[in-house]
């Protein structure tokens, strides 16, 4: 699998555009689509490892460990949580921090 693959299926698991992540990254929109034909400069894709909550590593195939993205609850624009392939409302979110903080 190339590096661009491998953005594209994190993406979609994440529920995010391709041009979602690169906004999210401070890329240009299309910037990630150019990655089919050549290799990203390190600082791009730097960025694009923490938009999506993986390492490098895991981006150029070398650690499959990765996978898992690491998320902080209290950051909310980090994230789209999902549950049984549902995004979880605002509201869900809201009581899931309360439980979470003992309240």
């Amino acid at each position: 699998m190339t590096t661009f693959e491998r953005i594209n299926e994190l993406s979609k698991k994440r529920g995010l555009s391709l041009r979602a992540v690169a906004k999210k990254s401070g890329l240009g929109e299309t910037t990630i689509y150019g990655w089919k034909n050549k290799n990203p400069d390190s600082s791009k894709l730097e960025a694009v490892a923490s938009t999506l909550g993986v390492s490098v590593d895991y981006l150029l195939g070398k650690d499959s460990s990765s996978a898992k993205p690491k998320i902080d609850l209290a950051d909310d624009d980090s994230f789209i949580a999902f549950y049984e392939g549902k995004p979880v409302s605002d509201d869900d979110m809201e009581i899931i921090k309360r439980l979470l903080r003992g309240k």
